[in-house]
């Protein structure tokens, strides 16, 4: 089928002249193996992309050991704050002082030293407040 033009319709007159148009044979798909050899290159490189993705995800950038450090420092000032708003209730909840013992012994990075000065001194004050609750984390 051609259109020409705007209005008109011509039916049976196809682009190629060749044997397939005239005897009316229709379009032929290629052979299933080369359809699977292609969805498996394709399938193939999906999982490729997703393995490096994931590979990337997993490299600690420069920033990683700074950015856990900044979030402890802010979960022990948080800590700070809950027990100091216990002390001013007048009765300390347990959970709270083991949440800052935990707090304490989670693992430090290597990190640039005026920010470690920085959370040394807030684990200070959680151990100060702790010891004063008589809590003693070890170091």
């Amino acid at each position: 089928m051609r259109i020409d033009g705007t209005g008109r319709i011509i039916p049976g007159v196809g682009r190629g002249t060749g044997h397939a148009s005239r005897s009316g044979e229709a379009f032929r798909p290629e052979a299933p193996a080369t359809q699977a050899r292609a969805q498996q290159t394709s399938m193939t490189a999906a999982s490729t992309g997703i393995d490096a993705l994931l590979a990337l995800q997993a490299v600690d950038d420069a920033t990683t050991g700074r950015r856990k450090a900044v979030k402890r420092a802010n979960l022990l000032l948080d800590a700070l704050e809950e027990i100091r708003a216990d002390l001013l209730g007048g009765r300390v909840n347990e959970g709270r002082l083991n949440r800052a013992v935990a707090l304490l012994g989670q693992a430090k990075g290597a990190i640039e030293p005026e920010l470690e000065a920085l959370v040394a001194d807030i684990e200070l004050r959680v151990r100060v407040e702790l010891a004063k609750l008589g809590r003693y984390p070890p170091l």
